[in-house]
């Protein structure tokens, strides 16, 4: 397993609501350009597939951060599709939307710890929507002591990497 996914991995289990402790680990499913896609079987054999990628520029750069990363998450067995989170490797304030931009479409993400979320289900499927169309995705960020941050991630394989985790899932 290389650096990038172990990293990936460990991110996306520590993000995680609840991991069964006898869960397998997650199974590669591809790297698409730059997202890589995985599924994991949990202990009860519920399917969770997921798809992650890291920024390809960070601002500041002088910034010391934790690992930075981007999901989208299936978990059907929860009726759960689409859920993107994002991982900005520091406490971010809260009470201070988080703005995602992607081309023209814009979205405010709220901030919970180290993550921040779509506000549902509908926005989550907007945000997918539009990172399939688009070449690139900004996201800013804002730490509890004060720090702004800039995330740029490329959204190329983005929508190979989605299909090949809604196949895995059985959500075709």
């Amino acid at each position: 397993m290389t650096k990038l996914m172990t990293r990936l991995v460990l991110a996306f289990l520590l993000s995680s609501v609840a991991v069964a402790a006898d869960a397998a680990a997650p199974k590669v499913l591809g790297t698409f350009n730059d997202w890589e896609a995985y599924q994991l079987i949990e202990g009860n054999n519920q399917r969770t597939c997921y798809m992650a990628s890291q920024p390809s520029k960070k601002e500041p750069g002088n910034v010391k951060r934790g690992d930075v990363l981007v999901f989208v998450t299936h978990r059907p067995a929860d009726k759960e599709r689409d859920v993107v989170n994002v991982q900005f490797g520091y406490p971010l304030k809260g009470g201070t939307d988080v703005q995602l931009t992607v081309g023209d479409a814009k979205f405010s993400l709220f901030p919970n710890g180290e993550a921040a979320w779509t506000r549902g289900a509908a926005d989550d499927k907007a945000l997918v929507g539009a990172m399939m169309k688009g070449a690139a995705m900004t996201v800013i960020g804002q730490s509890e002591r004060g720090t702004r941050t800039t995330d740029s991630y490329s959204l190329r394989g983005f929508t190979a990497a989605y299909r090949e985790i809604t196949k895995a899932c059985g959500l075709t």
